[in-house]
Parts: structure tokens; sequence; C-alpha cells
């Protein structure tokens, strides 16, 4: 039987359907017969016990330019009207965002909410990551200066990042005779207010940043990403490029160590990135990497994806 999808993303104006996993998703969605729906996560509503939606039935296609058409508006109640809530909205992972896990939280008693609204709120990226520090890189977590002064003293060349960036934003590398730590730390204090994020640099880096996608707690494939000339970035999102790869023996070693917590959470589709065998962070808001993976291996990502949601959907009926 199909299911009733609201899928709460950006604008679908603004997706690059060449590479966006969201959209893979859609498409696989409506082949397997299920009705979709969109909305954005700052139309949701509460009153009186429940939390509502401006929704918009949608049809897809990779057809560029004409990938998407909409129904008629209509309002859901997102706890009876839907059988599944995908959250797919971008970072930030700001306080808007974490009123849109509370809202929906408020209906995972009646509709499957993926991934788990309460776990992604318990699990931001650079912090949720700390639980499995034993496969990290050395890692610090500070707003204080002398702190992250010795940190670079000890590690010689360090990597400075916002706690709750995201696409590789403000990343920066500090090498070892770099005089721009205070001045960077006084940046990062001025524009947030949250700690950031001090990591020992991997040269291996220019190897690549591998994100190895989980699904309901089992590698799915992975993607290997290169920095382009000048960067360490590897992201995608700032000119990084994707390569065909294998996961090697330690990082099954690390899927099989994260996979059974992930599926416990509820966090059904998880990406991790491993560079030179290091876990570095830990995606669970919005992953990507599907259409890379499955360009290059010649799988189905958003097929199995769908499958385990599936499963869980028919196991709370």
């Amino acid at each position: 039987m199909g299911l009733r999808v609201a899928v709460q993303m950006d604008p679908m104006e603004t997706i690059n359907i060449a590479g966006d996993s969201t959209f893979a998703l859609m498409l696989s969605a409506q082949a397997r017969g299920h009705k979709l729906y969109h909305y954005a996560a700052g139309d949701l509503s509460y009153r009186d016990g429940r939390v509502y939606a401006p929704v918009r039935p949608v049809t897809v296609q990779r057809v560029a330019g004409a990938h998407f058409q909409f129904g008629e508006p209509e309002t859901f109640d997102l706890g009876a009207d839907t059988d599944v809530v995908l959250m797919r909205q971008d970072p930030p992972f700001d306080l808007a965002y974490i009123t849109a896990t509370h809202l929906l939280e408020r209906v995972q008693h009646e509709t499957l909410v993926v991934n788990d609204p309460a776990a992604v709120r318990n699990a931001p990226e650079k912090l949720f990551v700390l639980d499995y520090a034993e496969f990290m890189p050395p890692t610090m977590i500070t707003r204080r200066l002398e702190d992250a002064r010795a940190f670079h003293a000890e590690h010689g060349e360090v990597v400075v990042k916002p706690l709750y960036g995201n696409a590789g934003s403000a990343v920066f590398h500090v090498g070892r005779k770099d005089a721009n730590l205070a001045a960077l730390t006084e940046l990062f204090g001025q524009v947030w207010r949250e700690p950031f994020m001090v990591q020992a640099f991997l040269p291996d880096v220019s190897k690549g940043d591998k994100r190895i996608v989980l699904v309901d707690g089992k590698p799915a494939g992975a993607v290997n990403r290169l920095p382009k000339a000048g960067e360490i970035r590897s992201n995608l999102a700032v000119g990084g490029s994707g390569a065909q790869t294998e996961l090697t023996p330690r990082e099954l070693e690390i899927c099989g160590a994260l996979g059974p917590e992930l599926a416990k959470r509820g966090l059904v589709f998880v990406g991790i990135d491993v560079i030179a065998g290091y876990l570095t962070e830990i995606n669970v808001t919005s992953p990507t990497g599907i259409v890379a993976i499955d360009k290059f291996n010649g799988t189905d990502t958003p097929t199995l994806i769908w499958e385990a949601i599936e499963a869980r959907a028919a196991a709370r009926a």
C-alpha cells in the first residue's frame, strides 16, 4: 500500500536535481507508489495539541527546469493525514531547526518521522561523534584561546571549524608557524556564541574525505571526496570532486561500532565522514552523497532507504 509522505525540505525551485539526495529519495518514493507532499519547516504550526502544515501535492521527474509539479495546496494535520514525514531541510542546525524537531516530536506517536526528530536534536554532527572518540583524531572543543594555543603547540597543525557549521563552511587550516590562531579565535567568538572545534590536521585529507552512508545502521556505500587544488575542504558543495571507493577494514569497524546505536535511535539515513581512517563527523540532519555513491557503484541507495522506512512504518501499523 502506498504511503502518504510529507517532505519537509527547502524550496523545490532551489535544488540541484543532478546531485540532490532528497530529490533522489522523492523519485524513488514516487516509483514505489507513495504519494508526495511538500512543505517548508517554517510553515509548521501547533494548535490545540495538533501540528499542522500547509502542503502541496508534488510529482517529480528528472528533467532540469521542469523537475516538479505542484497540485492544489491543502492543510495537513501531520499526525492524522500522513504516514511518513521526511525531515530533509538543510542546516544550519540553529534554534529554528531545533524548534522543528520539537514540533515533529509531537506527532511521532502517530506518524513515522525520519530521521527521528528527538534523536536528530540530541545528535549534532560534531558532538554526537564524541561518543566514538576512540575512532577520532585528537579533538578539542573550546572557546578559550589559551587552550587552543596549547592544543596547536602539541599537534603542530590543526583545523578549526564552527561547532554547528555545515557543507565545509568556515573551516580553517592553521599551520605550524601560522600566527592567525588568536585572530581566528576572536573572530569565531564574535560570530558564534558556541564553542568551536579544533582537530589535529590530517595531511592525508589530500587523498580524500570519505562519505559513508549507513541505512538503518548498515553501511550502504561510500564516495571519496577529493579537495580541489589549494584546498583542504573536500565537500562537494565547495568544489570537491567525487571518486569511487570501497570500505576498508577500519571503516567497517567504525560502521559496526556506530550502526546498532543509529538504528536504535531511529536514525535511518546517516552519513559519516572518515579521513585516513579517522571518524570526523556523524551527519544526521540532512545527509547527502547517495547520488554520487550510486553513480560510482551502480547501487540503488534510495531503495534501501525506502525499504527501511516501509518496514518501520509497517511495524507501527
